[in-house]
């Protein structure tokens, strides 16, 4: 048990030995031998170190877009394929026609709901009851019940449009679009998504298409599928002639004086809501209407699911490498769903909209989405998961903020700390920023850099802009990550 192993006893110390007796030229042949194989050993070990460290740079770049429900991530994603795929989004963009149409109706359709309700409301005081409802008085002199600003015409108006009913609903079968869960009291004519319309008490849930629905992918050619593009075609041809014949109208609804004082009255601010097209009614009622890119970036359609995109960026420092984009639903339902994508995550684009400052989230009505946000943030920046994954905030709708302020809102009615600072864009955005900065220094497993972008990702030249940074930063941490820099 205690000797030990000679030489001799080893078989692989035997079989390296030089042989017994070599001479001087033996061995020299034998030495050049040994020193050719191992300069191929040292190549192919170089080789497959670059293999390697090749595998590691050409990895995908995983990044995730989380945010609460109407924060930009679809937005965003869109503004990426803009960029750098050029082609697909060329393919696309045209499939939008339907998505931008239905928003533009379902606009109407929604202060025309609102208009019902006041037309259907008790007579004022005084009012007279024997008001003639014929379709003959077109002078719209005459008041009508429920507000001494609406008339007969406007009921005339309401009585003209009723087909854009019919043509939301076929919209929404021809897309695919979906209802929620608990749909039990909404009607067609549903509010548009994050409409003050939806009151406190309201159940009404935005329509919504799963992230499964191929419904911008174009069909085979077998006989059926033509029959059935030949189908949907006609339907289009007939949804334009329809819009085109109802768009004066439509037109003189969204210019009224009077319903614009009443969505005032209400509360109800139409430019607020996602999917806002009621300034662009002329161009896209007509019959040859064709979206353009910021239409398809401006337009909503909310999809139930996670979306992965997957991109070949064409430009920019990482041109040539593959990135794996994943949109997330934001929905406080849809949230539990984030965490298997945080493994492996490169980076995290946190969208927070901080125009919402005064607004309740839709799914529960107690909450401040901007104190929802905040929540949010928290629980990313906190996650141990995430820990080395870079991390980047957009404080976005800057543009809607602005508005906001402007028309009279302030911010210190709804968020006490803000205190007597000015009621201005760049102190409103400083404040928000700060906030989350604080958030993140207090709660993150560890320091780490903080990167944050004013934003309208509405706005594709500038939020281009944004992107090409925000890559160029993404990669570089990528790249350290690997070992390659």
């Amino acid at each position: 048990m205690g000797s030990r192993y000679q030489v001799d006893d080893d078989p692989l110390a035997r079989m390296l030995a030089p042989p017994p007796n070599e001479t001087a030229e033996q061995k020299e042949a034998r030495l050049r031998v040994e020193a050719e194989a191992r300069q191929r050993s040292d190549k192919i070990d170089e080789q497959i170190k670059a293999e390697r460290a090749a595998m590691k740079k050409n990895k995908p770049v995983k990044v995730l877009l989380l945010g609460q429900s109407e924060s930009g991530k679809s937005t965003t994603l869109k503004n990426f394929q803009l960029s750098y795929c050029q082609d697909q989004w060329e393919a696309e963009r045209v499939s939008w026609r339907m998505v931008i149409q239905l928003n533009l109706v379902r606009g109407i359709n929604a202060i025309l709901d609102v208009l019902s309700s006041e037309l259907s409301g008790p007579a004022p005081p005084g009012a007279d009851s024997d008001i003639s409802d014929d379709d003959d008085d077109t002078t719209g002199m005459h008041p009508v019940y429920g507000s001494a600003l609406l008339t007969s015409k406007h009921r005339l108006l309401k009585l003209r449009l009723a087909p854009l009913r019919t043509v939301q609903r076929d919209l929404e079968l021809t897309i695919g679009i979906q209802a929620g869960d608990d749909m039990s009291d909404v009607t067609i004519g549903t509010s548009p998504p994050g409409s003050p319309i939806l009151g406190p008490g309201g159940k009404k849930q935005e329509f919504f298409v799963r992230s499964a629905t191929t419904w911008k992918k174009e069909h085979s050619h077998s006989r059926s599928e033509l029959s059935g593009r030949r189908s949907k075609e006609v339907q289009m041809r007939e949804t334009a002639d329809i819009l085109a014949g109802c768009a004066e109208d439509m037109l003189a609804v969204w210019q009224d004086a009077g319903i614009r004082e009443l969505l005032v009255r209400k509360g109800i601010r139409m430019e607020s809501t996602p999917g806002f097209f009621l300034n662009d009614i002329r161009r896209i009622a007509s019959r040859h209407y064709i979206p353009t890119n910021d239409d398809v970036v401006r337009a909503r359609l909310r999809t139930l699911g996670v979306q992965e995109h997957k991109i070949k960026l064409n430009k920019g420092p990482a041109t040539g490498s593959d990135w794996y984009i994943y949109d997330v639903g934001g929905s406080r339902t849809q949230r539990m769903a984030w965490y298997p994508y945080f493994d492996d995550c490169d980076a995290i684009i946190f969208l927070a909209p901080i125009n919402c400052f005064d607004e309740r989230l839709t799914e529960d009505r107690r909450v401040n989405r901007l104190e929802d946000s905040y929540m949010l943030w928290r629980a990313v920046i906190s996650s141990k998961l995430l820990a080395k994954t870079s991390i980047v905030l957009f404080l976005n709708k800057c543009d809607l903020l602005k508005e906001k302020l402007q028309s009279g809102v302030r911010i210190k009615d709804h968020v006490h700390s803000y205190g007597d600072r000015p009621n201005e864009v760049e102190h409103a955005v400083k404040y928000f920023g700060s906030h989350f900065k604080e958030i993140l220094r207090k709660y993150s497993p560890e320091p780490r850099p903080f990167r944050v972008h004013h934003t309208s990702v509405v706005d594709t030249e500038a939020t281009a802009v944004t992107l090409s940074v925000v890559e160029e930063g993404i990669l570089r941490e990528h790249l350290q990550r690997a070992d390659l820099l």
